[in-house]
């Protein structure tokens, strides 16, 4: 009888239904002190409090997770308590400042600070005690991730919060990721100030600074410097040129919109082939096999892309006379597929920039690599240029458009460095 009472299957069973339970006896609570006291606009205007059930339930599924999946137990516990407390710590700070970044730095240090609390927390019990450097490093994560969310939806999709801090914890957790305490202290200091200077300089709005300072730190502590220097070259380079004679850009209808300042689709839709090449460098020696530096030239060609069509658009659309790609014939500028040679020559200028910190940065990489990674960012900027005068507008939208052009570009920089013989498969 004791064996099948602490079975994982009778475990599980009991460690999930309070949750189950708490959401539905929930249904039935319309008023009253547990009514208002947890109520939010939306559970006002619906008359149930449905926010505190989908968080239960989400919660209920982490510990389904944890129990049945292997799901570090510590997960679970750190994404509610980072979720909870940055919930928390935003409140408090909006109390006394109507800024909505005063809100969104309230949350992420609640958040942190939450996550470090709970990793320790189940440490104590469960003896399974991550390195205090690695604790930090998924806590700033969990609660990078929690205010983007946060900033993109609305209060009520908490559960969607949370069941994406778990997956994200349970990834960077089994990567078993080797880190420092000196390289997290200088990694969260460099995407502290990178998050201040790009709110200072409005280079990006809120939700774009967030993802930006998200991949940011994920870049330095997976990968390293050099990768982080790529991008950080991207993110700042693309955000100032979208500032660049902005009042003209308006007149000629080519400018960015939000006075030029970046959202969060745009750094995503640029940036995720990067993020999933640094993932993939990290992974692949456990898990795959393949070499981590076919990665870096996945991870510098998107980059380079990225880089290229930025400059490319900012420059070259201050340029009368803009012609289709496809078709050679002149357009308006600002017109989906519209090139000038002045545009042209901006982007190839961004992709040499790139390929000349990964020269620098990377002994591996020598002026062939260089080679394939300008290579790359002008098939991706071509790309990019060719779906907008074919199917921009009609099937896909900007940003996926962008992604298309990054993820041409790091095929191609993986494909040229494979046929070139300088990495290995």
């Amino acid at each position: 009888m004791a064996h099948r009472i602490f079975s994982p299957d009778i475990a599980t069973l009991l460690a999930v239904s309070p949750f189950f339970l708490l959401a539905g006896s929930l249904h039935f609570v319309e008023s009253g002190v547990v009514f208002e006291l947890f109520a939010r606009p939306g559970d006002r205007r619906d008359g149930r409090l449905y926010g505190l059930a989908g968080f239960s339930l989400a919660i209920a599924a982490l510990v389904l997770l944890s129990l049945q999946f292997k799901m570090p137990v510590a997960v679970p516990v750190a994404a509610t308590m980072s979720l909870a407390i940055g919930n928390v710590g935003a409140h408090l700070v909006r109390a006394a400042s109507d800024e909505r970044i005063a809100g969104t730095a309230g949350f992420v240090t609640g958040g942190f600070l939450a996550g470090i609390g709970g990793f320790v927390l189940s440490g104590s019990i469960t003896g399974a005690f991550p390195s205090f450097p690695e604790i930090a490093f998924l806590a700033a994560s969990g609660a990078l991730l929690a205010a983007l969310l946060r900033s993109m939806l609305f209060e009520r999709d908490d559960p969607l919060v949370i069941l994406s801090v778990g997956l994200l914890l349970w990834l960077f957790s089994d990567l078993a990721i080797s880190i420092t305490a000196t390289g997290i202290a200088i990694a969260l200091a460099i995407t502290v100030a990178l998050g201040y200077v790009s709110y200072a300089l409005e280079t990006a709005s809120v939700p774009g600074m967030l993802t930006g300072v998200l991949l940011s730190l994920l870049t330095i502590v997976i990968g390293d410097y050099g990768w982080f220097a790529m991008l950080i070259t991207f993110f700042g380079g693309g955000g100032l040129a979208s500032k660049f004679k902005y009042d003209e850009k308006v007149a000629r209808g080519i400018a960015q919109e939000n006075e030029g300042a970046r959202g969060s689709g745009n750094v995503l839709a640029n940036s995720l082939v990067a993020l999933f090449a640094v993932l993939a460098a990290a992974a692949s020696p456990r898990l795959t096999g393949v070499s981590p530096e076919l990665f870096l030239f996945v991870f510098a060609g998107s980059v380079a892309a990225a880089m290229s069509d930025t400059l490319s658009s900012e420059f070259g659309g201050l340029y009368d006379a803009p012609r289709l790609i496809t078709t050679f014939e002149r357009v308006e500028p600002g017109t989906d597929g519209g090139v000038t040679w002045q545009g042209e020559l901006a982007g190839l200028a961004g992709a040499t920039v790139i390929a000349v910190i990964a020269f620098v940065a990377f002994g591996t990489i020598e002026f062939a690599g260089a080679a394939v990674i300008v290579t790359s960012g002008f098939v991706g900027m071509t790309v990019d240029s060719l779906l907008g005068a074919t199917i921009e507008g009609r099937w896909v939208g900007n940003q996926g458009v962008n992604f298309l052009a990054t993820l041409s570009a790091g095929i191609a920089g993986a494909v040229l460095a494979l046929a070139g013989g300088l990495v290995a498969f």
